[in-house]
């Protein structure tokens, strides 16, 4: 269904979100108010008289008009809280709140902000005394020669003095003479930044940044840039002083951290941020924060925008912004020309007559008007800047060309603009510039800084043989000052294989390292060999610091672990061979013994003798491209919880469990004397590992019912219809290293093992195996992986475990009861999400939240979830055609969760009879009143107007009928004399907190639960 979209604003600005929004599929009519004369009557668009500064009659007015999103243009309403107010009054309105304008409407409480989260700027002070404000310009040991109102001033509030003299000045005229206004109060004196300036600008739906090309301006009235500051004078679009590397830095370092910082103070912002930054010497940083689109940079990108506006704006309004990343056109520039008015930015007349816009727009232009207005019919001026004149072309030369000819046709009299609108980009593109080894995309200083983060990670890792010192052409280890005397070298090389793919999706790189080490020390340690050093190789296309360091900081902890030195390492920047945010990873160890320490002792390996198997910590590093192509073709997420048994974490955070490193534990068991073999179940499973350490003549049978398998290869196994040979072949089923001993030794070696701290069972023999037959069997695979490996077999204790009297084992630890999975589902802050999140928390709790999921993007209930660690979804009921399918949809997030029990909590939806009919019995919600009085809304208000004593609130079982579902329990409140619906609210919410947990409590225990002839029914009268 087409919509209805107003635009708030007059300018040149809007004038292009209302074309750009017209090009819409989505959109049926732009209403633009109050516009001008561009905007009066085009296609889908038209202005309308409703005044944008009352709020509540301007929600009214788009309630009756039916206007589905308010789009806002100026900074002033934003600063005035429309926003807020017009989605108080159900009205979608894109833009940030009052509260996060204030990086625009505040020049210190952008300041302020910048410091307290580490954002570049320029070095500043803010005053409220002029004397003390040009005291500090001219004993500051920084030239403070910009003088900024702190205040909103339409852009203008900003001077840049040549001298102190010019500085202090500025600063009488801004706080005495009062030039400003009230924006002048409070000044901002900051340091003369040197460099390019630029306009950097995203959308963000308070979480995600997606950003637009840049842009710059031209302040100045005059060519040159020369004359007095304005609104803008033009502006090109992209700039080509801003590289990709320099953009992606400028989201990273500047954008984000924002957008991210705005979230933790709790103000999430929403909407345009823009931007203003200077290039320096030292980097980019922040000249002024926007809380908009800048105009005119307004007219240069938008016509490069290839997707849907509104599209880009619902799902920025709907926390989706993820999902509809901009795109953007290619190859081409769009260039700005503004004609203002003669006399601006100072008097100028008005009611000129302007024309040949019809001239301008043949020759393939866009005029986006501004300070116009229609007289008689005619388009007269009515404002300072007038119009801009927009081409967009291949190039910037070709755009600045086109964009004169408009000059050329638009005519009234006394009009001035500047015909060298981009004339630094044009140098900068001039200028002759050898290539460097950064522009090809790879950047030696950014490496040269991860060595020196790394370092000391490293040299935490030295041992006896060697003394860790990275950044030689090569290292050295001392065998003897290790301690050997007749040593054989052992060496091993890996990766981590596709697990990478799983660790870089859910961005989860801490753990990864331990893998790479793991891969390779086990390995070597089926020599027999101790591991002595080790070498790592990081390859990706861009390399990101703070990735590489973290992913290299688990490498040397897992070598600290394993008791081997990080010896040296590779770290490759390789351009275009890696998509953005993919690496890869290979290592390399190096390990000793003895001469007469080496294994297997293939001689001493005789038919009888047993199989020790020591437990691996899961999955480990192999299968996992077959592992991920199950998980695709589930219903789970890796963000979604493990399936139930496997722990209460995430299914990524389960897959990614690190693999076990075994030299430490197993080394000293090795070197016993007692160990003829020891195999590193790896790639190729339980067949295809144990072979490699066995005479040929001879095998192994197993029998899984004796050793525990994980729930992961359950899970495995049945979503992916594994067949047992596909499961032996590939995982290694529980079994991280399987070791040859004498049957008479194997008590001793598991106990041994067990000092060690590793589980670890007898799982079966070595046996003859005659020519042609497989060398690796195992019994009850499939049975044991299907009973989810809870039942040993063993007939005397291993491990960790205690005898049964079937000769089984079973964890000493207690068996926890199963808790209820709870979805709390809200659509604002979620007024009893806090207290059911806090009595859950609760040690004898038997609920335990797993979901939120919210209708509405960016509420406070989602960072509440968010904080406590719960997952969260969006789930908008404006992107489904009907109240079914939303209904499907959530119910379809419910399963993925595994969920039991569903809690309404400020949940703004009716939901539908084949929803109600699914959850009936297991889906509460909380009213406020003592029903059955006072049903549906505006509860508080019927109980006031009733003139009752005593209300309440209560919870109970949802019914396909408003609030008629069976009640679980009250709690009563008196209702005093001078009570208003606010005061007795706050008073009832009071009550909900104490009695929605008590609920919960109730039906998670299977204390109370609905009967099969729908009264509630008390677990002690069934």
């Amino acid at each position: 269904m087409a919509a209805r979209v107003l635009v708030v604003g007059s300018g040149g600005r809007e004038h292009t979100l209302a074309w750009k929004l017209a090009q819409s599929d989505h959109v049926k009519q732009v209403l633009v108010a109050p516009g001008n004369a561009g905007t009066a009557c085009s296609g889908k668009i038209a202005n309308t008289a409703i005044s944008v500064s009352d709020h509540a009659a301007l929600a009214q007015f788009c309630k009756d008009e039916k206007i589905d999103c308010v789009i806002v243009g100026p900074e002033a309403p934003l600063a005035a809280g429309i926003v807020g107010n017009l989605t108080s009054a159900g009205v979608h309105c894109f833009g940030p709140t009052a509260e996060a304008a204030q990086l625009e409407s505040s020049k210190r409480f952008a300041k302020e902000f910048m410091a307290r989260h580490g954002i570049p700027t320029a070095r500043w002070r803010a005053f409220t005394k002029a004397d003390e404000a040009c005291g500090f310009i001219m004993s500051a040991d920084f030239p403070a020669l910009v003088v900024k109102a702190s205040g909103l001033a339409a852009g203008k509030g900003v001077i840049v003095a040549k001298s102190k003299d010019e500085a202090c000045k500025a600063v009488e005229e801004i706080m005495q003479d009062k030039a400003f206004g009230a924006a002048g109060e409070t000044v901002v004196i900051e340091e003369l930044l040197v460099g390019e300036e630029v306009s950097c600008l995203c959308f963000t739906d308070g979480r995600t940044v997606a950003a637009m090309p840049p842009a710059q301006d031209h302040k100045r009235l005059l060519e040159g840039d020369q004359g007095p500051n304005t609104g803008g004078m033009g502006a090109y679009c992209p700039a080509p002083q801003v590289s990709k590397n320099l953009l992606l830095k400028i989201k990273n370092a500047i954008l984000q951290r924002t957008v991210d910082g705005m979230k933790q103070e709790g103000m999430p912002y929403t909407g345009v941020l823009y931007a203003g930054i200077m290039l320096t010497k030292d980097g980019p940083k922040v000249l002024e924060f926007n809380c908009r689109f800048g105009d005119p940079e307004c007219q240069v990108i938008l016509p490069l925008l290839k997707s849907d506006l509104y599209e880009v704006i619902q799902a920025t309004l709907d926390g989706r912004l993820h999902e509809v990343e901009p795109v953007w056109l290619e190859n081409c520039t769009a260039l700005t020309i503004v004609m203002a008015s003669k006399g601006y930015p100072g008097d100028y007349a008005k009611g000129l007559e302007i024309t040949g816009l019809q001239e301008a727009q043949a020759l393939g232009l866009e005029v986006f008007q501004a300070g116009t207005a229609l007289k008689d019919g005619k388009v007269v001026t009515s404002g300072g800047r007038v119009l801009t004149v927009t081409a967009t072309r291949e190039d910037l030369t070709s755009a600045l060309d086109a964009a004169k000819k408009g000059l050329a046709a638009v005519r009234f009299e006394g009009a001035v603009y500047r015909k060298d609108i981009g004339h630094r980009a044009i140098a900068f593109l001039q200028q002759p510039r050898g290539l460097t080894y950064k522009d090809a995309g790879v950047d030696i200083a950014a490496g040269n800084m991860l060595v020196q983060k790394i370092k000391p990670l490293a040299k935490a890792t030295s041992r006896p043989g060697c003394d860790v010192d990275l950044g030689g052409f090569a290292g050295l280890f001392d065998l003897k000052a290790a301690g050997y005397k007749d040593p054989l070298l052992a060496c091993g090389t890996d990766g981590v294989g596709t697990k990478l793919k799983i660790a870089q999706q859910c961005n989860k790189h801490e753990t990864i390292g331990q893998d790479l080490v793991a891969m390779c020390v086990n390995d070597i340690l089926a020599q027999g060999a101790e591991p002595l050093f080790f070498l790592d190789y990081f390859s990706s296309g861009k390399l990101d610091l703070s990735t590489t360091e973290t992913v290299i900081a688990g490498v040397a902890k897992a070598c600290r672990i394993a008791g081997c030195a990080l010896l040296g390492g590779e770290t490759a920047e390789m351009p275009d061979m890696y998509p953005p945010g993919e690496y890869d990873l290979a290592g390399f160890a190096v390990g000793a013994m003895e001469r007469d320490q080496t294994l297997p002792h293939l001689d001493r390996i005789t038919e009888g003798d047993a199989v020790i198997g020591v437990a691996s910590s899961g999955l480990h590093s192999n299968g996992f491209s077959l592992v991920r192509k199950i998980v695709e073709k589930s219903s789970l997420r890796y963000s979604s919880p493990a399936p139930h048994g496997c722990g209460d974490q995430t299914l990524g955070d389960l897959l990614l469990t690190p693999t076990r490193i075994y030299s430490h534990s197993l080394l000293p068991i090795l070197r016993s004397g007692r160990v003829k073999a020891f195999a590193h179940i790896t790639g190729g499973g339980l067949l295809e590992n144990i072979p490699r350490v066995l005479p040929a003549e001879l095998g192994v049978e197993l029998d899984a019912q004796t050793w525990r398998v994980p729930r992961i290869f359950s899970w495995l196994q049945k979503e992916g219809h594994l067949s047992e040979e596909e499961m032996a072949r590939t995982f290694n089923c529980g079994v991280g290293a399987a070791l040859v001993v004498s049957e008479d030794q194997a008590t001793q070696v598991l106990q041994n093992i067990e000092q060690h701290k590793e589980e670890a069972w007898v799982i079966g023999k070595v046996v003859a195996c005659p020519e042609g037959s497989p060398h690796v069997k195992v019994k009850h695979l499939i049975e044991t992986i299907q009973m989810n490996g809870s039942v040993l077999k063993n007939s005397a204790p291993l491990g960790n475990g205690v005898q049964l009297e079937n000769g089984a084992q079973k964890n000493q630890s207690t068996v926890q009861p199963k808790k209820a999975r709870v979805a709390v589902l809200i659509s604002g802050t979620g007024s009893n999400l806090q207290a059911l999140i806090d009595s859950t928390r609760e040690p004898n709790s038997s609920a335990h939240i797993v979901l939120v999921i919210s209708n509405k993007a960016a509420v406070a209930g989602l960072d509440k979830a968010e904080r406590a660690g719960i997952p969260t979804r969006v789930i908008n009921h404006k992107s489904y055609k009907s109240r079914e399918d939303f209904d499907t949809a959530v119910d379809q997030v419910l399963q993925e969760f595994s969920t039991d029990i569903v809690c309404l909590a400020g949940f703004m939806r009716i939901l539908s009879g084949p929803f109600v009919k699914k959850w009936n019995g297991r889906m509460l919600n909380i009213h406020p009143s003592l029903l059955p009085a006072f049903k549906g809304s505006n509860a508080h208000e019927q109980a006031l107007a009733a003139g009752v004593t005593v209300t309440g609130c209560t919870v109970h079982f949802v019914a396909e009928d408003v609030d008629a579902g069976q009640i679980i329990l009250q709690e009563a409140v008196p209702v005093q004399r001078a009570d208003t619906v606010a005061t007795l609210s706050e008073r009832v919410k009071l009550a909900e907190h104490k009695i929605f947990p008590t609920a919960l409590e109730l039906v998670a225990s299977g204390t109370v639960q609905l009967g099969e002839n729908g009264k509630i029914c008390w677990a002690k009268e069934k």
